[in-house]
């Protein structure tokens, strides 16, 4: 069921759906093909009936791809029908508390699963204030000084969990790096960094046989080396946390509704799912909706929590 959500949040969803590029919730899971279910829409702040940032990949029915898991990501993961054993790949774009605060929460979900096999994850090396993935692990699960001991062993696979396969990424290098992949299922995982102030962010890049799905993280759109990497993706997600007319630090750490616009088209993207939303960007969403689609042609779809998308279709 689709959760209670806001006046905005309604008329998104609406939009969405009657511009015939999202499926009905109830569909996500079972439809053939690849899917892309937005677990959260909405930003850090516990203002608008939205989960934080956390997306979705399915592929024929089973949940392969999960990227960030901020607040909320736990209870949408389940909503969804999603399963722990199904996941090929985990990836953290950053580790602002609205992308990855219910990593650990997933974790613990998933020693209630017959998973047996390790589970990939990929995130950024740290910087500054922030760790990378490999710290952020050890200071959640580490033996001796991890603030969840008791679930250590997915660093060294005791205890009845499977191990994580850490693979992290640097942003500074500006350069494309592979961070999963799965040539059987023809599945690859790409990550390259994007600019967001002074914390270190990934920006990801799913390929599943001729399709693609391009996350773009929070960015505040100057990197041209993203708009190569997001080249002719079928879907290309971007974050929408702040109105055209955002100034100061809100402008050095995202991209305005012009700006999106712009990547979009140079993007060749086939849709554009915009997300990550807050009160100040949905105060005239129509508004900041008529700028996108006045820089960008394409299929616009702005999400809510659980909002499903056909990647060809």
């Amino acid at each position: 069921m689709k959760p209670v959500s806001n006046i905005f949040s309604v008329m998104l969803f609406s939009i969405a759906v009657s511009g015939n590029a999202a499926i009905g919730i109830d569909d996500c899971a079972v439809a053939p093909g690849v899917v892309l279910q937005v677990l959260g829409s909405g930003g850090p702040i516990a203002d608008d009936n939205r989960a934080s940032a956390a997306y979705l990949v399915w592929v024929n029915g089973h949940s392969r791809f999960l990227i960030d898991t901020g607040g909320g990501a736990f209870l949408r993961f389940g909503e969804a029908g999603a399963s722990f054993e199904d996941l090929s790949h985990i990836a953290i774009s950053h580790f602002h508390t609205d992308h990855s605060s219910d990593l650990v929460a997933l974790l613990k979900s998933g020693f209630f699963s017959d998973r047996t096999k390790s589970l990939s994850i990929s995130g950024p090396v740290g910087g500054g204030d922030y760790p990378g993935l490999d710290v952020f692990l050890q200071r959640q699960l580490g033996t001796g000084n991890g603030a969840y001991e008791y679930l250590a062993g997915y660093l060294d696979g005791s205890g009845g969990l499977v191990m994580l396969d850490i693979v992290m990424a640097d942003p500074e290098t500006n350069k494309t790096i592979t961070v999963f992949t799965d040539d059987g299922e023809e599945f690859e995982v790409l990550a390259i960094g994007v600019p967001h102030g002074p914390v270190p962010t990934l920006a990801y890049r799913i390929n599943i046989g001729q399709q693609s799905i391009v996350f773009s993280g929070d960015q505040n759109g100057s990197s041209e080396t993203f708009i190569e990497f997001a080249q002719d993706a079928d879907v290309l997600v971007m974050h929408m946390p702040v109105p055209e007319s955002i100034s100061g630090v809100g402008r050095r750490l995202h991209a305005p509704p012009s700006v999106i616009g712009e990547i979009a088209a140079n993007t060749g993207a086939g849709k554009l799912v915009l997300s990550h939303f807050m009160a100040r960007s949905l105060k005239n969403i129509e508004g900041n909706l008529e700028i996108i689609r006045s820089n960008y042609a394409g299929t616009v779809i702005p999400a809510d929590d659980l909002t499903c998308i056909m990647v060809n279709g």
